[in-house]
């Protein structure tokens, strides 16, 4: 047998590569060992997903009507089809994930509403857009507006305030469309806006959010989004569309345990602050680093920064993984609720030895 040469990648390590890659976080992990104690009823008829959406309607202070499902695409894709018609036009950010990482899902599962993304500074929509889109076409030959969907917080790791909501939506609602909320990242917008007085409600449905994707998955849970219904009636049937989608899990018991136990004594929040407080100590950190530019000021758990592509090679190099994400050498770096002072330590020192600093 001939002498066969064995080599070993470099080890990669995506601390900073995405909030996805962090593991399920302890009240989670406790929640879904607690659930597995005995049996449950299935299809979401158990105690432990009725408890679940009792903590939604507390949480938003308002009844609501509550879907869970497995991920993101398909919690924003099946929300918008509750909406949309294939005739009619689903409206964001050029950089929202509806437009640029869902493989055409709002289409499909609309039947073909036709996604028009639409500029706007610092991932943001303006209001101004919203209505200059909306004249767009004439009759019938251009599709039906149908949804505005906001994506918060962006993908630029900004945040719409309630007022910001308010605007678009009160444009939205004057032309009669749905107002959807891409909340993958909720998480980590409630957190930075209860610090400012905002409450859960104050920034959906009382700024005039019809539907909320609240996500569990980037917050420290395992395999499950929720589908918040806050004008009720457009979940209507909707339980038919989570089924027809594949999305209505036999053993649900086991995400509304650990929506139940994120929710009840706020470590959702929690874990969404501890996520943008690390972000915060990266980005000081990085700012006297030589030949580094914080492209943006962090309001949640994402670091934007300018490398040169020396600096940016090195750290490849070291094992680190992360994403370009603006222009030619913007990088996103993300935080996630079990990001450690030892994290930041180890890249710091890793970037700063690449500077040469």
């Amino acid at each position: 047998m001939p002498n066969t040469k064995i080599t070993m990648s470099p080890r990669v390590d995506p601390t900073f590569a995405s909030d996805n890659t962090a593991g399920i976080c302890p009240e989670a992990w406790a929640a879904l060992a607690a659930a597995n104690a005995g049996r449950g009823l299935s299809y979401g008829d158990d105690e432990w997903t009725a408890r679940a959406r009792a903590r939604f309607a507390a949480v938003f202070a308002t009844e609501c009507e509550v879907f869970l499902v497995f991920n993101g695409t398909a919690a924003n894709a099946l929300a918008l089809s509750a909406r949309c018609r294939s005739y009619q036009s689903i409206l964001c950010h050029e950089s929202s994930h509806v437009d640029t990482d869902e493989c055409s899902a709002p289409e499909f599962f609309t039947g073909g509403a036709k996604v028009i993304a639409l500029p706007g500074p610092a991932g943001k929509l303006l209001p101004d857009t919203v209505e200059r889109a909306l004249h767009g076409g004439h009759g019938v030959h251009y599709p039906q507006p149908g949804a505005l969907s906001l994506t918060q917080s962006t993908e630029l790791g900004t945040v719409y305030a309630p007022d910001e909501v308010r605007a678009l939506a009160a444009v939205a609602h004057a032309h009669g469309l749905a107002v959807h909320m891409d909340g993958a990242r909720f998480a980590n917008a409630a957190a930075a806006l209860q610090v400012k007085g905002f409450s859960p409600a104050d920034i959906t449905w009382r700024a005039g959010v019809d539907v909320l994707c609240f996500g569990g998955t980037k917050n420290g849970m395992h395999t499950t989004e929720a589908v918040v219904f806050f004008d009720r009636a457009l979940a209507a049937d909707f339980a038919y569309r989570v089924k027809q989608g594949g999305q209505l899990a036999s053993k649900l018991r086991f995400a509304g345990a650990q929506w139940e136990a994120m929710l009840t004594d706020g470590a959702w929040l929690r874990h969404g602050a501890h996520a943008n407080a690390c972000a915060r100590q990266l980005a000081d950190a990085l700012r006297g680093v030589p030949g580094l530019r914080l492209l943006l000021e962090p309001e949640v758990n994402g670091v934007f920064v300018e490398l040169p592509p020396t600096i940016a090679a090195a750290l490849e190099a070291r094992g680190w993984l992360f994403h370009r994400f603006i222009g030619d050498h913007g990088y996103r770096l993300m935080c996630a609720w079990d990001t450690t002072g030892q994290d930041l330590a180890r890249f710091v020192a890793d970037v700063r030895a690449a500077a040469g600093a």
